[in-house]
């Protein structure tokens, strides 16, 4: 099974695309665990619990692709959100994380950019940092060696270069 992650930075319409891309390939997906068990937390969320969310994720995924005889599974959110998030909210990453993100790497990840207006959460962070986390995504991708497309635009046409990209991955030789 192939799969593809699509990440990025906050309030780029990750959980918007990968419910569409799923639709579209007739594949299932997985849901960003974070918000389920945020929006269940009864106090400030802690370094420990990024923990919780990112084991929460894994298991979801894991589930998914045991469940289902499709050729590609699409993950709303990944291992590097969590590393990510970490390092920008506590300037460290729990070990299980980093190692997570190595080695349990995606066929390709969909990096969605900031060109999409900020869209306000009670769960989202960081209005003003969006261009020096989107870098950190860039940064810490190509220091990996993680393939990934950067995916523009609005709307159908965020769908589009999704699509575009995607088509790339299951027919590499088209």
């Amino acid at each position: 099974m192939i799969r593809i992650a699509i990440t990025g930075p906050e309030s780029t319409g990750k959980s918007w695309l990968t419910a569409q891309l799923a639709a579209f390939y007739n594949a299932p997906f997985v849901i960003e665990y974070s918000r389920e068990y945020l929006e269940a937390l009864q106090r400030p969320y802690t370094y420990d619990d990024i923990l919780n969310i990112a084991k929460g994720q894994l298991k979801l995924e894991n589930e998914a692709a045991r469940n289902s005889c499709a050729n590609v599974l699409f993950a709303d959110t990944d291992q590097l959100v969590n590393y990510i998030w970490c390092k920008v909210k506590y300037n460290k990453v729990h070990p299980w994380i980093a190692d997570t993100m190595v080695t349990h790497r995606y066929q390709h990840y969909l990096l969605c950019d900031i060109d999409l207006p900020w869209e306000s959460d009670p769960l989202r962070e960081h209005p003003h940092r969006r261009e020096e986390i989107f870098e950190l995504y860039v940064k810490t991708l190509e220091l990996n060696g993680l393939p990934y497309t950067i995916i523009q635009g609005n709307g159908e046409l965020r769908f589009f270069n999704a699509i575009a990209a995607v088509n790339k991955i299951l027919n590499p030789a088209h």
